[in-house]
């Protein structure tokens, strides 16, 4: 039997990629989720109408949406035992180039987000003794050129959870964070250009990443194992533990990774 049956996970961001495969391993584990976005619609039609799902309307910016999404999720089902945070958006921009706008819409969705659903749903975990799970990135470890509001998002979450997790050691309650290397989603589709539209086209190879299903699978068992952090990839392990050996060279090394990519905004400035 899997340690999520009857369990009552909440996701967000799961209207597509890593939060729906998420959505779609926790149901067929015999858990209640609740999954928001902000297109209802969108998260119906994926999921259509099944008994132990909840699909709740929500930008995760807004603390209000938060506070209604985990009050919700506790009145039908009398608490939380997973929250997995999910929700993110990514970028692609110089700095000297972005909108400031740009950056704070990554630190409210990427960080803030995190931060109002996990206070929300605190309570019902640490009765539980559930688990409070981030989805993070290697970009929370490492900070990427083109990225920085990205990186800052993911590093302040990474703080966050670490900081909570400590407070919580000896309650029961359970803090992760995971951070997977790059996944066949739409969040680079969506990824903000320097004036904050969207990128539209990636400039990654999409067949050569890791499925969102996969991804997932390594993420729910983290949380059956209750595993403290998972980094996923081994281009992820490598990089972690160059920039904690090697910072300069690994400065160098992300430099020219980024640089290779199509129109790489980093062309604008010298090779080295």
């Amino acid at each position: 039997m899997s340690a999520l049956k009857n369990k009552i996970v909440v996701i967000t961001g799961g209207s597509s990629g890593i939060g729906k495969a998420l959505a779609e391993s926790a149901l067929s584990q015999g858990a209640k989720v609740a999954v928001c976005a902000r297109n209802l619609e969108k998260l119906q039609s994926l999921f259509g109408q099944q008994e132990h799902l909840l699909c709740f309307r929500a930008d995760v910016s807004k603390e209000a949406d938060c506070k209604n999404f985990i009050g919700k999720v506790t009145e039908r089902w009398g608490g939380v035992d997973v929250l997995i945070n999910n929700a993110g958006i990514s970028m692609r921009a110089l700095f000297e180039d972005v909108d400031l706008a740009v950056l704070k819409e990554l630190m409210d969705v990427n960080f803030w987000g995190a931060v109002y659903c996990t206070k929300y749903a605190l309570p019902a975990i640490l009765k539980r003794k559930g688990t409070v799970v981030g989805v993070s990135s290697i970009a929370g470890y490492r900070g990427l050129p083109g990225r920085t509001g990205y990186s800052a998002s993911k590093f302040a979450l990474q703080g966050f959870l670490e900081a909570l997790r400590t407070e919580l050691l000896y309650t029961g309650a359970h803090v992760m964070w995971v951070s997977p290397g790059f996944t066949a989603s739409n969040i680079r589709n969506v990824a903000r250009s320097r004036d904050g539209s969207a990128q539209a086209e990636t400039p990654l190879d999409e067949g050569k990443l890791m499925p969102a299903e996969e991804c997932a699978r390594i993420i729910m068992d983290g949380v059956e194992k209750r595993t403290r952090t998972i980094v996923m990839t081994r281009q992820g392990i490598l990089a972690v533990w160059l920039n904690k050996l090697f910072p300069s060279i690994a400065d160098k090394l992300v430099y020219k990774h980024f640089l290779k990519e199509a129109d790489s905004p980093l062309k604008k400035y010298p090779k080295g």
